[in-house]
């Protein structure tokens, strides 16, 4: 048997149990305790609230990035293109899922190339840090970047997702060295991700040291991987060891303010259990570039593009009206409208 199979089927799971299971993490993202001071007479025209900036170069519509999923099998591979021509049409960033099952197998490398769909958007390749510890390098990162002509490249960090995992990469001793090789070695910036359990401050500092552009804190509170994990486990010893940790990591926001606190000049994307605009603009409010959504997307994008348009095209309008009636005519008002804040 081909030693795609695993990966792929591992893909597939993925898409599947985030669809049809209840994975969400024990937690909440601590966004609901943060409010907006409501300004009855905003003084502002909603249609002219400008959501706009330019991030690495790329012009992007509003500050909503549609965050890493999914490639590396034919569903995925249409869920990707419906995602990535959505954005195009909105003018938004995109992250492509884990590309090492199209390294390792070219044959699954079309599943991801969705530059011929969305010639403009700001686009982000991406790998697994731990697999610099399993034979990977500079190298290798470059040709992820390569593979899909992205603007950057993710490198996520998931430890308990793989030390719940069969077969997992465990071996994270050495690492931070490694990231800072491909950092200072590759031609485009590059974003350390966490997948869902958060960043804490003294991660945020050793990334800093190691030479990223920006850190996506991708918190907890939205989709719990040690949850899909679980679903996934083939014996009831790695599913009972899954189960543990639902209510592992630190929430949303508080890693935002963590890593605000760490390295005060680090960019930051939010992402981790977001749902609409007004959690994204809560975000930004504390101090993030970005907010990334990915389940909502992915719903949407798994019956049509028109319906990932009409999602994406929904959530900038629930920031742009968020932004509005807190008095922010523009991103950089945002952050000092938040009560008590």
């Amino acid at each position: 048997m081909s030693k795609v199979a695993p990966i792929t089927e591992r893909k597939d799971d993925h898409i599947k149990i985030n669809l049809e299971r209840d994975v969400r993490s024990a937690l909440t993202t601590g966004l609901e305790k943060v409010h907006f001071v409501h300004e009855a007479l905003p003084e502002l025209d909603l249609e002219e609230v400008d959501t706009r900036l330019t991030l690495f170069g790329k012009s992007l519509q509003a500050p909503i990035l549609v965050s890493s999923m999914t490639g590396g099998t034919r569903d995925a591979g249409a869920i990707n293109m419906r995602l990535a021509e959505a954005a195009q049409v909105c003018g938004l960033a995109m992250g492509v899922g884990s590309q090492r099952a199209a390294l390792e197998h070219p044959e699954q490398a079309d599943s991801f190339r969705v530059r011929r769909v969305a010639p403009d958007i700001l686009l982000f390749a991406n790998l697994g840090a731990v697999q610099l510890n399993y034979g990977y390098g500079v190298d290798e990162c470059r040709r992820a970047v390569e593979m899909i002509e992205a603007d950057a490249l993710y490198l996520h960090l998931n430890p308990l997702q793989e030390a719940v995992q069969h077969g997992g990469d465990v071996n994270w001793k050495g690492l931070a060295k490694k990231i800072e090789q491909v950092c200072h070695q590759l031609p485009v910036p590059v974003i350390a991700k966490e997948v869902g359990w958060g960043i804490s401050e003294r991660t945020a500092k050793l990334l800093a040291e190691c030479g990223v552009a920006a850190i996506d804190v991708a918190g907890a509170g939205g989709t719990s991987w040690s949850q899909v994990e679980m679903y996934r486990a083939p014996d009831e010893f790695l599913r009972g060891l899954a189960a543990t940790f639902v209510g592992w990591g630190i929430p949303t926001a508080e890693s935002i303010g963590l890593v605000k606190h760490a390295v005060p000049d680090m960019m930051i994307f939010a992402s981790g259990g977001l749902k609409d605009g007004l959690d994204i603009a809560k975000c930004l409010a504390l101090g993030a570039t970005l907010g990334g959504m990915a389940g909502a997307f992915l719903k949407a994008a798994a019956v049509s593009t028109e319906n990932a348009i009409e999602m994406m095209k929904l959530t900038r309008r629930q920031l742009q009206v968020t932004m509005f009636c807190a008095g922010a005519g523009s991103l950089a008002q945002l952050p000092g409208k938040l009560l008590g804040v």
